[in-house]
């Protein structure tokens, strides 16, 4: 669990395996921009195809998009980011640390050493950049996915059939001029947000597909009152609870509790709903809430899901004078709609997982990561037990024949035990292991990365087998023979 493992441990161990690089190492590298190494993409991919999956591909009310990263540096003057996007940097008076803080924190808070800080400037976020040759016009690095989506909001309405309430979504690069990057990949310069905008009739305030499951969920809560009195105490509530205690509406609600089951799923239990004091909301927001994880250096936030009402389609309808109404079948009229945004720092999920996944084993001697076995980045790893011709042929035609369905990763260098003990510090679920009874029987076993656990089957169900088990269909005993 978080804390297991410091977080400059988890940033070497990256380096290591080939996970997370420094970029541009060999000039010294770069503060808060990173490159993601063989077994880090295809973790990393895994994740956001996951996000995908679950988000849009299982629903009839969310589609994609993927917008350009440069826009028109009128869209960030009618989001408020020229004029409002903004952090004060700060430098220690004791210990001589710069960092950053809300200029809402001014005077209020002091540095973990206990000094006081001397504010040096507020400082706008965006990254400057230029377009054109000749005449070149200053625009800027999109530091939020959510414009784009506000921006083709209409021509998506009209081109694709969809009705009020849906979702516009997508997976991109942002990017935010830090003052102080720092805990690894948590706080960057280049990052990947994965957010949708869920659009609805401003005057629908019933949500049909809350159901009782939503209502139901459990969760550790931070409240605004309690940070108000300076305490940081959680209790445990349900989202029944706080939609009767009037901090959020119906919409709200069901897509925070959307948000919750989404981690449950990524084995993401360590986590607490923290919701934003009135100080420090942001302009287009009436009530937002943070997901905080538990990582090796605290409690902080993966994600959020802040309730941006009217704010944006009115600010682009206003600057860009076209009109962004739309007609909402249901009632028979035109309406701007409201929007609930839910927001996941994607860097900061792979990194939590990753945080979560890290053991030490002491019996193997080794690290082992217990990774979700359907984001591991190598399926199974795939090994003769001794470079014997005959092994190593029927290993390469297993490789051919799995590697269509399943990442996987060959490897006949080293003693069987140490194989398994690169691929245990992979994330590899599952080693196949070609040995003397292979050519005569066509069975191979399978070990679990987990257990050590070991079970025949036969090479013909090698496929099926493997799907079942990174699917969690079956449980890893009752898939083959177990070998004692």
């Amino acid at each position: 669990m978080g804390g297991k493992v410091s977080i400059e441990e988890l940033s070497n161990f990256c380096k290591r395996k080939g996970f997370v690089f420094q970029s541009s190492e060999i000039y010294g590298g770069l503060a808060g921009f990173w490159d993601f190494g063989p077994l880090g993409v295809e973790l990393f991919n895994n994740i956001k195809e996951f996000w995908w999956k679950y988000f849009v591909n299982n629903r009839r009310d969310i589609v994609g998009l993927d917008a350009s990263i440069i826009s028109h540096p009128r869209i960030w003057k009618a989001s408020g980011h020229l004029d409002r996007f903004n952090d004060v940097a700060v430098v220690c008076k004791k210990c001589g640390k710069s960092t950053k803080i809300d200029s809402s924190e001014i005077g209020k808070v002091k540095c973990g050493c206990g000094g006081e800080y001397e504010v040096k400037g507020e400082f706008n976020l965006m990254f400057k950049t230029s377009i054109g040759a000749l005449d070149p016009i200053t625009a800027y690095l999109r530091a939020e996915t959510a414009q784009g989506m506000f921006v083709d909001f209409k021509t998506i309405f009209q081109t694709y059939r969809v009705e009020l309430p849906f979702g516009i979504a997508q997976i991109g690069k942002c990017f935010r001029n830090e003052i102080a990057p720092r805990d690894f990949l948590f706080r960057s310069r280049e990052f990947t947000i994965a957010e949708f905008e869920f659009f609805i009739n401003p005057e629908e305030k019933k949500c049909p597909i809350l159901d009782k499951e939503h209502l139901e969920i459990k969760f550790n809560f931070l409240d605004k009152e309690t940070q108000e009195k300076g305490k940081s105490s959680l209790r445990k509530t349900t989202i029944k609870e706080i939609l009767k205690e009037k901090r959020l509406g119906e919409w709200h609600a069901y897509w925070l509790a959307e948000q919750i089951l989404f981690f449950n799923k990524l084995g993401l239990v360590d986590i607490k709903i923290r919701e934003h004091t009135k100080d420090e909301l942001s302009h287009y927001s009436s009530a937002t809430f943070d997901i905080d994880y538990l990582y090796p250096f605290g409690s902080r936030e993966v994600a959020g899901n802040a309730n941006r009402g009217q704010f944006d389609l009115t600010q682009h309808q206003k600057e860009s004078k076209k009109n962004l109404e739309v007609f909402d079948s249901k009632t028979g009229k035109k309406v701007i709609p409201r929007v609930i945004e839910p927001t996941f720092g994607m860097e900061r999920i792979f990194l939590a997982i990753l945080s979560k996944a890290y053991t030490f084993d002491k019996e193997r001697g080794n690290i082992v990561l217990k990774l979700p076995r359907f984001l591991a980045p190598i399926k199974a790893g795939i090994f003769p037990i001794v470079k014997n011709p005959k092994y190593i042929k029927i290993a390469k035609e297993i490789e051919d024949n799995l590697k269509e369905f399943f990442t996987v990763f060959y490897d006949e260098g080293g003693s069987i035990g140490r194989r398994y003990a690169r691929q245990d510090e992979n994330g590899t679920p599952y080693c196949i292991t070609i040995d003397e009874k292979t050519p005569i029987d066509n069975t191979v076993t399978i070990r679990d990365r987990d257990t050590t656990r070991q079970i025949r089957v036969k090479i013909s169900e090698l496929i099926n087998t493997l799907n079942l088990l990174i699917n969690n269909k079956i449980k890893f005993e009752k898939a083959g023979e177990l070998v004692k």
